[in-house]
């Protein structure tokens, strides 16, 4: 049984009331032992037409998120790489039949997962979805993919014209240069010198960014989408900013947090809102002893 407390703070919200959200959170603390797991993933909404798939999104990071968190609890044999494997192994096998898992926009997500018990905490983190550790010491470490920030040109440059674009200029050479970075990022999805996503190749694991810390050294996990991250990405927050709402506020004021920055853009790049995932786990009484917070409104 669990001997020392845990506390558990979640939140999730699709970037459209009209659209499924892709994002998938869960955590788990088995009955069995001490410990738990923490599995977050980002799924890939893929450009209109074909991507030679019958299944959505959804319902590709729902099968992958269980798989990963029932191997995770059951499986301690297992390290996360091998975990992770297995898990796309297994879900490519529920729809290897009908459809063409070769295609390079079958359904795929970002990967953020970690495992504790008494001794250590692992973590594994596969493109760009964040998992955040803070230290005892309160030391804050951001464990990243850092392969979509060195791809190769013309990507650098065509972020930065897409940057550079003035507030004024019009919707339709804003979507023109968007588009074309959009699809030169696209070319490198799971390519050589590109970055990579869990889909239908196990060996995608090997590639991971994985760890482990010492369990006692260690007072929480949060680990966010890049939906949540913007927070820091786009807005100028600071990951020590960000921890500190989590902690005082809670998940759902982080995700509120963005939602009004990204409300006040009058000319958003790319899509003005994006799934967004953020989930808080504190360790006591190696954390501070956290208290349930209130609403954003104060209810």
């Amino acid at each position: 049984m669990q001997t020392e407390p845990v506390h558990i703070d979640l939140t999730t919200e699709p970037g459209a009331p009209d659209h499924p959200n892709e994002d998938y959170c869960s955590v788990a603390l088995p009955a069995h032992g001490h410990g738990g797991c923490l599995v977050l993933l980002d799924g890939v909404t893929p450009p209109e037409g074909d991507d030679g798939c019958v299944h959505s999104v959804d319902w590709f990071t729902a099968r992958l998120g269980g798989a990963l968190g029932e191997l995770s609890v059951s499986r301690r044999d297992m390290t996360l790489e091998e975990i992770l494997a297995e898990a796309v192994a297994r879900t490519a096998g529920t729809h290897r039949s009908t459809c063409d898992l070769s295609h390079p926009r079958t359904p795929q997500a970002t990967v953020v997962l970690a495992r504790w018990d008494e001794e250590a905490v692992e973590h594994l983190v596969l493109s760009d979805s964040t998992l955040l550790l803070e230290r005892a010491d309160g030391t804050l470490v951001p464990v990243q993919d850092p392969r979509l920030d060195t791809l190769p040109s013309p990507v650098p440059e065509l972020r930065a014209a897409v940057r550079a674009l003035p507030g004024h200029t019009p919707a339709a050479r804003r979507e023109a240069a968007v588009r074309e970075y959009v699809e030169a990022v696209e070319a490198l999805r799971n390519a050589e010198g590109g970055f990579h996503t869990a889909a239908a190749d196990p060996a995608v694991a090997r590639l991971a960014v994985t760890g482990r810390t010492p369990r006692a050294e260690l007072r929480s996990l949060t680990a966010m989408t890049d939906g949540a991250t913007r927070w820091v990405d786009r807005f100028g927050g600071t990951w020590a900013g960000t921890l500190d709402l989590v902690r005082t506020q809670g998940t759902a004021h982080l995700v509120q947090a963005v939602r009004d920055l990204e409300h006040a853009v009058p000319s958003p790049r790319g899509k003005r809102h994006d799934d967004a995932t953020a989930v808080h786990v504190a360790f006591w009484p190696a954390g501070p002893c956290l208290r349930p917070h209130s609403s954003p409104a104060g209810a």
